[in-house]
């Protein structure tokens, strides 16, 4: 018989309210822009340590019954990369590659390393067969397999990630529908709801959501003056915004804690140089990579245990005491990125699994973000402030004094793009691909991720690289077109169209002068 997540162990008192985990799957486009120590192989880790395990958690959850287990964004660009020809391929031979350094470790001379080599040849081996079972054919099955089951309410959100707020309208409004449309066209429906770029918000934005059909989306917690116990219409909309619960999140992960720092846990930054692979646990905060001590299954899981018992305490008790407070039950939501789960924290995967079977077993509701509007976990209409889930929770990182120049950059390339559009896209006329390639550049330069991984000093310099990289791209394509010289200007678009291959529907007739529907709009 199939069961919902909110049927609950019978005898259990029930909890009032509803818990939401919402996880965002976003990486910036890495294919052919480099390979390490930034570039593919960030995107071939999380795909392996994180959504390979994560994939086979819903599915593991979808065969025992579950239904309505939590929201997943996926952003296009990414989806675009688990879909691509190179990145497939690439991420097999990476896959193979895992093994074979594997491998490599389980014959040397030294105990704790043979003892690396061999476990990590099981797991690999393991993620070869879920790969091949799954994935050989891209993500988009995969996917839409998941959404399918109803075990999860798949997010979508727009085009390569901008952040929305600092953008220019038009390119704005092109962005989302384009990004709902890809959607649809990926995986056979379009997403109720979005995890907007860096939940970054700009006073408006809603009618442009409520315009392209969105019908909740995701914001930080101060969004919402730290009341996130319902979702709130935006304006006079109808369109909700759900806040992440911090109390709850910052249990897990936060900028100075979490349950990843704990010292049994693999640690992510300690690196055997002979192999690449990981051998060492968390052992101290305060303790240096070569002093850190070989990381050790046996001791893992009972802490995970004792950290799935405290979160689901956590989440027990906000649920009381937030519904006694409003007076009505309560929605806790948590919200992280997915590549928490497994790339950055090796156990999370396992953690995850057993919150969500947990939950349910304690009294606890767990539903989705459409489910929690359906059910009307919903309070009064609210003006949304200028903000994110960045630091400060305002656009700092993105428009701060260190990213100036990129906040400049992307100014003058989209009105770059834009002026190019409105003289090379003929009203009535067919479909122009050097237009089409102006507005990809354009987008692509004006990811979040670069100022973000500025900010951060994260990969800084990759970062403006990549920004410059499409920024070029942009003008010297614009520039032949403008000149005149058409048979350039379709050079130029063909072959950088060809080096990054995603998009392939993006259509520039559709930028319009913004006052047109959305493309993705119902």
């Amino acid at each position: 018989m199939t069961t919902t997540s909110s049927q609950r162990t019978a005898g259990v008192e029930p909890v009032p309210g509803q818990f939401t985990l919402v996880l965002h799957s976003h990486l910036p486009w890495l294919a052919n822009h480099g390979r390490w120590p930034v570039g593919e192989e960030w995107l071939y880790q999380s795909w392996a340590a994180s959504y390979l395990p994560l994939f086979a958690m819903l599915r593991r959850l979808a065969d025992d019954g579950h239904r309505d287990l939590m929201s997943l964004g996926i952003t296009p660009v990414l989806a675009a990369q688990l879909d691509d020809p190179h990145c497939t391929r690439s991420m097999y031979e990476w896959l193979a590659d895992w093994q074979l350094r594997a491998t490599e470790a389980a014959v040397s001379d030294d105990a704790d390393r043979r003892t690396l080599g061999h476990r990590e040849y099981r797991t690999a081996a393991e993620a070869i067969t879920e790969f091949e079972r799954h994935w050989r054919h891209g993500g988009s099955p995969t996917i839409r397999a998941i959404a399918e089951t109803g075990v999860a309410e798949i997010l979508g959100g727009p085009l390569a990630h901008p952040f929305a707020p600092l953008l220019d309208p038009r390119l704005r409004q092109f962005s989302l529908g384009e990004g709902l449309a890809d959607a649809q066209t990926r995986w056979g429906y379009t997403p109720r709801g979005i995890w907007a770029p860096e939940c970054a918000f700009a006073p408006g934005m809603e009618d442009e959501y409520a315009a392209a059909g969105v019908e909740h989306f995701m914001v930080d917690g101060p969004t919402l003056r730290g009341d996130t116990t319902l979702g709130r219409p935006v304006g006079d909309t109808g369109v909700l915004a759900f806040g992440r619960d911090l109390t709850v999140s910052y249990r897990v992960w936060s900028p100075k804690s979490g349950y990843p720092g704990h010292a049994a846990y693999r640690d992510f930054h300690t690196y055997d140089h002979e192999t690449g692979l990981k051998p060492a646990r968390v052992t101290g905060k305060s303790v240096a990579g070569p002093d850190k001590k070989p990381y050790d299954p046996a001791r893992v899981d009972a802490v995970i245990d004792r950290h799935v018992e405290d979160f689901v305490e956590h989440v027990r008790g906000r649920l009381v005491d937030e519904s006694a407070r409003i007076g009505r039950p309560a929605l806790v939501v948590a919200a992280f990125d997915t590549e928490l789960f497994g790339h950055w924290w090796y156990e999370g995967p396992i953690w995850l699994e057993r919150v969500l079977r947990r939950l349910p077993e304690v009294g606890v509701t767990v539903g989705t973000l459409a489910g929690a509007a359906d059910a009307g976990y919903v309070g009064a209409p609210m003006d949304l402030p200028a903000s994110s889930w960045g630091s400060g929770k305002d656009w700092r990182v993105w428009n701060g004094p260190q990213v100036a120049h990129l906040v400049q950059l992307n100014a003058e390339v989209t009105q770059t793009a834009l002026d190019a559009v409105d003289k090379l896209v003929e009203p009535g006329a067919g479909r122009n691909r050097v237009a089409d390639q102006i507005v990809r550049e354009a987008l692509m330069t004006v990811s979040s991720d670069w100022p973000f991984m500025v900010s951060k000093d994260t990969a800084a310099g990759y970062a403006v690289d990549r920004a410059h990289t499409h920024a070029h791209a942009t003008r010297e394509i614009v520039d032949a077109a403008l000149r005149g010289q058409a048979d350039e200007a379709r050079r130029l678009a063909g072959n950088w169209s060809a080096a990054d291959n995603l998009f392939a529907d993006l259509d520039a007739r559709r930028v319009g002068d913004g006052s047109q529907a959305l493309r993705g709009g119902n």
